[in-house]
């Protein structure tokens, strides 16, 4: 009798080890594969694709846009794209807002935080030149609706 316990206590640690054994190996296979293909068992449903654009004269004009950067084109665009672009994109700038204190402000931040440079006599004309083409729109209260079929909701 004591024989057979001692076999059933057996098989139990043998039966014990392997399933940790192989929890372990199916484990460390799942963080291979997980490695090898990071987008497996994300849950994001949206794509983010960055587009580029191809650009053949990377000093190119249209409209008064600057093509390569999306700036425009004004006094001080060659400036700006030298000390702005090199550390992020130039969407970055455009899509920001602000007045000559605001962006001396920004500026100010970048170099507390970020380890931007002294701009030296360049801030000025840096300064200036998004004060002048990406100050804060002033936009007004939205345009009032009009031709529209209103309705009364039933209780």
């Amino acid at each position: 009798m004591k024989d057979q316990e001692f076999r059933n206590k057996v098989k139990r640690i043998y039966l014990g080890v392997t399933l940790f054994f192989g929890l372990l190996v199916i484990g460390a296979g799942a963080l291979i594969y997980k490695l090898a293909y990071p987008s497996f068992l994300s849950f994001d449903d949206v794509k983010q694709i960055e587009t580029y654009r191809e650009v053949e004269d990377l000093d190119k004009i249209e409209n008064g846009i600057h093509l390569a950067t999306g700036f425009k084109d004004d006094v001080g665009l060659q400036t700006v794209i030298v000390s702005c672009t090199p550390c992020h994109s130039a969407k970055l700038v455009t899509q920001n807002r602000a007045n000559k204190e605001g962006w001396v402000s920004i500026i100010r931040w970048m170099q507390e935080t970020q380890n931007l440079w002294d701009l030296g006599k360049n801030e000025s004309v840096i300064v200036n030149y998004l004060a002048k083409n990406y100050a804060p729109e002033e936009k007004g209260r939205r345009v009032n609706l009009e031709d529209i079929e209103w309705y009364d909701l039933e209780k």
